[in-house]
């Protein structure tokens, strides 16, 4: 199953610079507060899919965060790993202490400081033989793995430590289609906590 299944909206952003919106679960007011944020619809692999061009951080940031307030009211099961809605009131953001690779056939995590890399071990990630990269320490599922990348970096951006997530999607073009299960479930009273960061 793709990383972009797992919860009921995943938020994230392709290689060329969309910010993308994908539904996994029927949430009947998503579309209007998607659509009033500035997101378009279009019906990739067969699933609709909500995007915001390519634009300034500060835009995006704006026009993701007011659908993400919004979609909050009618589930918590939300996951934002897109680096295109990051902005920073003080400047451009220097290269990333992190940088996960997530797709729907491998992982990896880097880091660059002593911090960061103290910072992936403490969520459970274990250096790789050679020490280039890090692997989770025991083997995860992909709902578990997601949840530990978003934990670590949530952490990281407590701490200021700068973050990417590269999802291996190039454009639009190749988010992936919807398993079955996702398909029409409608979204459950009282899913799993929201997983995202903070607008």
């Amino acid at each position: 199953m793709s990383f972009v299944n797992v919860p009921a909206v995943f938020i994230g952003s392709t290689d060329d610079g969309h910010t993308f919106v994908v539904l996994n679960r029927l949430i009947r007011p998503a579309g209007r507060l998607l659509a009033d944020a500035g997101f378009t619809t279009r019906t990739i692999n067969g699933r609709t899919v909500y995007l915001l061009p390519p634009d300034t951080p500060e835009e995006a940031q704006e026009r993701a965060g007011t659908a993400i307030g919004g979609l909050l009211a009618h589930t918590h099961d939300l996951v934002d790993l897109s680096w295109t809605t990051r902005w920073n009131p003080e400047g451009p953001q220097p290269e990333p202490d992190i940088r996960f690779t997530l797709t729907s056939t491998s992982f990896s995590a880097t880091a660059t400081t002593n911090v960061a890399r103290l910072l992936l071990e403490h969520h459970g990630f274990a250096r790789s033989a050679d020490g280039t990269s890090y692997q989770p320490a025991t083997p995860l599922g992909m709902p578990n793995l997601l949840g530990a990348v978003v934990r670590a970096e949530t952490h990281a951006y407590a701490y200021g430590i700068g973050v990417r997530v590269e999802l291996g999607i190039p454009t639009p073009d190749a988010i992936p289609a919807p398993t079955p299960r996702t398909a029409a479930v409608p979204d459950r009273p009282g899913a799993r906590p929201a997983r995202r960061r903070s607008h």
